[in-house]
């Protein structure tokens, strides 16, 4: 007799403990929990190939590919435009040079940059479970986070990632730093960090589309929101404000910490000097506590059809 959905079991009845009304009742959500490593080598696998995919489509039209990466470098531009305009009216800001700036706006675009590339197409999340074509993604032998993360992978989203880097370039040069050797490391270990931190949050908020299924507009002011509060001094912040995005959402150790450490400026909250190194293992934590939280949220997930 056929078998329900290759669980073994007769057609028409279910595991036990499986709620019948549960449209994911028959979807395998993920393999084994024994076979960690093979899941990860596959995750990355197929979202390798998805991605490949995507930028073999866009490659198709390489003159509309040059332009959109054109547009996408400008449109960011306009973000370092306006703070120009401000520094034509005002020698400092909250205390900081236009170059000291300038590094804060290169650390946190350069970051922000990769992630919305790597996975910033986690934010469609909830559209897809609005519409139900979340379901076509579950029956697919391949992890959901994978097809998530690398769908429509945007490749002219390197413009934001070229155009921060060309200021962060500019500052470098400009400011007068005593570098050594900790604070010239320090750089690429603050744009790898904080890039894992954006896509943890990222992450969590794609988990949380999960029950809010409408709430996209709530994740980018986390996201692109939170890359724009980072492009300007934590002093011209309120101390709540500051302490938010240190203790609670800690986007401040993607920029505000490490270049605070190489400018040789105080924190406005007592924290250790120490701390501007801690962005490595805030992104570990970061990224575990969003994955569980993905986990949580794709278990709990009905089907459009229940």
């Amino acid at each position: 007799m056929a078998d329900t959905f290759g669980t073994g079991l007769p057609a028409g009845e279910l595991p036990a403990g499986r709620d019948p009304f549960d449209g994911t009742a028959g979807f395998r959500h993920e393999p084994p929990d024994d076979a960690g490593r093979g899941r990860a080598g596959e995750a990355l696998r197929a979202y390798l190939l998805i991605a490949g995919m995507w930028v073999r489509s866009t490659m198709a039209y390489p003159a509309s590919f040059a332009l959109t990466v054109l547009v996408n470098f400008a449109s960011t531009t306009l973000d370092f435009v306006a703070i120009l305009l401000m520094f034509s009216r005002v020698g400092v800001l909250g205390g900081y040079t236009l170059a000291e700036i300038a590094l804060l706006y290169g650390l946190s675009g350069v970051a922000f940059g990769f992630a919305d590339l790597l996975v910033g197409s986690a934010e469609r999340l909830g559209r897809r479970v609005r519409d139900g074509t979340l379901d076509t993604l579950l029956v697919r032998p391949v992890p959901v986070l994978a097809q998530i993360a690398a769908d429509r992978f945007a490749l002219r989203r390197l413009g934001r990632v070229v155009q921060s880097g060309l200021v962060l370039g500019w500052s470098l040069a400009a400011l007068d730093v005593h570098w050594t050797p900790l604070k010239v490391l320090l750089l690429p270990v603050a744009v790898v960090s904080g890039a894992g931190i954006f896509c943890a949050v990222f992450l969590a908020g794609a988990a949380f589309q999960f029950v809010a299924q409408d709430a996209a507009e709530v994740q980018n002011a986390f996201t692109y929101g939170g890359t724009t509060l980072l492009q300007y001094p934590p002093t011209v912040f309120a101390a709540e404000v500051v302490r938010g995005v240190t203790y609670v959402l800690p986007l401040a150790f993607v920029n505000w910490l490490p270049a605070l450490y190489v400018l040789g400026r105080p924190y406005p909250l007592p924290v250790p000097v120490w701390a501007a190194f801690c962005s490595p293992a805030v992104a570990v934590v970061c990224c575990a506590a969003a994955g569980l939280a993905w986990r949580v949220g794709l278990r709990s997930y009905r089907s459009t059809g229940s």
